[in-house]
């Protein structure tokens, strides 16, 4: 009896040390952060930015200037809008625009129409 007593003694230390040691390989696992109870902080929006609009400014209209002719001399030919006339010059007796400058002045002159072939 003595034997079986002492197997029964053996067995109760062996499995008491068997679950102390699965006591202690035990590992948890955690997921996330530290929980602290705290109330939020409010959120304040800055004021909006200073936007500084230009004045408009208005504007003059453009002045212009007619400048008369130098000297006595007629404008260019080419200048008017009258298409009835051509203009001859007195001092080469040429038309214009077979001469760009005429010394006597330029003297328009009906225009005359091509003579048919």
């Amino acid at each position: 009896m003595r034997r079986s007593t002492l197997f029964v003694c053996a067995a109760a230390v062996a499995v008491v040390c068997a679950s102390g040691a699965a006591e202690a390989a035990r590992v948890g696992v955690f997921i996330g952060g530290p929980y602290y109870p705290v109330a939020p902080v409010p959120y304040y929006y800055g004021p909006p930015p200073v936007v500084a609009v230009p004045v408009p400014v208005p504007t003059q209209p453009p002045t212009y200037v007619e400048q008369g002719q130098v000297d006595g001399q007629q404008a260019d030919p080419d200048q008017g809008d009258d298409s009835s006339s051509w203009y001859y010059c007195d001092a080469s007796k040429t038309y214009y625009p077979y001469v760009k400058q005429c010394a006597s002045g330029w003297r328009p002159v009906p225009a005359q129409p091509a003579p048919a072939n």
